[in-house]
């Protein structure tokens, strides 16, 4: 039950916000184990005043750097997150063509009864 939030700078055709979408539900697919139709992903894009970025940790990122989190249930191992980071670094990469130093990964973990996933139940408690 992974949810994404993406955000880049605004400018971008819908289908490359689309190959986005599509390559990570792929790699969390791969990756995470993610089943079928599980895609809570959204896009925010931002003008050029409200998006910075820097070179820090010796990455030289471009303009088209995207910034994606991923909040997860805390069952994800340390090598299935590692594994997520390449499949999401790679698929991006081959569609829509980002740089691996464009892209920008945190994963947030929350234990499974801090999620509802509709109907105010507490699903997973």
């Amino acid at each position: 039950m992974p949810r994404l939030n993406i955000s880049l700078r605004a400018g971008k055709p819908e289908a490359y916000r689309q190959a986005i979408l599509d390559s990570l539900y792929s790699a969390m697919r791969d990756a995470l184990a993610v089943p079928e139709d599980d895609q809570f992903m959204t896009i925010t894009e931002h003008d050029v005043a409200n998006f910075r970025h820097g070179a820090a940790f010796g990455v030289a990122r471009s303009e088209d750097l995207v910034y994606i989190q991923i909040l997860v249930f805390d069952t994800r191992t340390l090598d299935q997150k590692k594994a997520f980071f390449r499949r999401a670094t790679d698929l991006l990469g081959e569609h829509p063509g980002i740089r691996p130093e464009d892209v920008f990964i945190n994963i947030i973990e929350a234990a499974k009864e801090n999620w509802s996933v509709g109907h105010g139940l507490a699903q997973f408690a």
